[in-house]
């Protein structure tokens, strides 16, 4: 913004500087009218061209409201096409006229207070649970494809810490042992099978339904995401765990009983408590009948397959 800022002797001290910096950001997070454009009135009904003309220089081409609307158009741009980018699920269950109200509704009460867009969605679940008329009355699986896709985030990016080895775990006393999980990874019991609606929409991207978004300011959040409606999951327990391993992204679905020994493990139980915790869990019902985990012959031998797996991917940390 090299020339833009006027007058000089405006600025003579730190608070000074922090009230223009408040000024230009409430204009700059101030949502575009329906035209993708600048509104011309601020929250208090002034002259956003007589606040402009205050702090910014016109030039031969651009009025001061001009220059300042590339900016305000530019960040609504970046920040919009960013959560299409990381909630595709939750854009297909909405479609894109609901989901475009929504964030940005959700970007005024909740606008951008990090240096990464990675964060931008951090507080969509609150939002929503303190606003849930925006996705009703898709409300439950609509929260189960947010939980996912978050985690998804987390997982793709989110800290590692340094596994412990397969050989250090057979030296340790399962009555004592207290096991960490890695911190990308997350644990899931959604209501509604969000994995194979993503999928599906995802598979999307191969007839050019969900194009890469334009870094002009002259196309719009809603042109460059446009997608056929999907028939809604019905209602189904699945439990998943979301991790990554050699930089890739990756969703496991789990048993019932492996999940409640991860939880159990998360949550600060010994490994022989978490075991404990995975005899007593409930299988899916089977001809009719909950089967108890500890009725299956088998489940000693799934239980060994379980760690083998989980430790081959350093999910197992240090507590």
């Amino acid at each position: 913004m090299n020339n833009v800022l006027t007058p000089t002797n405006r600025v003579q001290s730190e608070s000074d500087l922090r009230e223009l910096q408040r000024q230009m950001t409430g204009m700059l997070f101030r949502p575009l009218n329906s035209a993708w454009k600048m509104q011309r009135k601020s929250e208090g009904g002034k002259s956003i061209s007589e606040l402009a003309e205050s702090f910014i220089k016109p030039n031969d081409r651009l009025t001061s409201f001009e220059r300042l609307e590339i900016y305000n158009r530019c960040y609504w741009f970046r920040v919009l096409d960013s959560l299409y980018d990381d909630f595709p699920g939750l854009l297909a269950i909405l479609g894109n006229r609901r989901f475009l109200k929504l964030t940005t509704a959700y970007l005024v009460q909740y606008p951008s207070e990090s240096f990464t867009l990675r964060n931008l969605g951090n507080r969509l679940e609150q939002f929503l649970t303190e606003e849930p008329d925006w996705i009703a009355p898709h409300n439950e699986v609509a929260l189960d494809m947010l939980r996912f896709e978050w985690a998804q985030i987390m997982a793709f990016d989110g800290p590692s810490r340094k596994p412990i080895s397969p050989r250090e775990l057979q030296k340790k006393t399962p009555s004592t042992l207290h096991l960490g999980l890695q911190p990308y990874l997350s644990l899931l019991a959604v209501g509604h099978a969000v994995d194979q609606y993503l999928i599906g929409v995802k598979n999307q991207e191969t007839d050019g339904l969900r194009s890469e978004a334009s870094n002009t300011s002259d196309t719009t959040p809603d042109q460059n995401h446009r997608r056929i409606r999907l028939r809604l999951p019905k209602p189904e327990k699945v439990y998943l765990a979301v991790h990554r391993h050699d930089n890739m992204l990756y969703t496991k679905r789990l048993e019932p009983a492996a999940f409640a020994l991860l939880t159990a493990l998360r949550q600060g139980a010994t490994l022989e408590e978490a075991c404990e915790t995975a005899i007593t869990a409930k299988a899916p019902k089977i001809k009719g009948k909950v089967r108890k985990a500890a009725s299956d012959q088998n489940f000693p031998q799934r239980l060994t397959e379980w760690f083998a797996d989980w430790s081959s991917l350093g999910w197992f940390t240090r507590p």
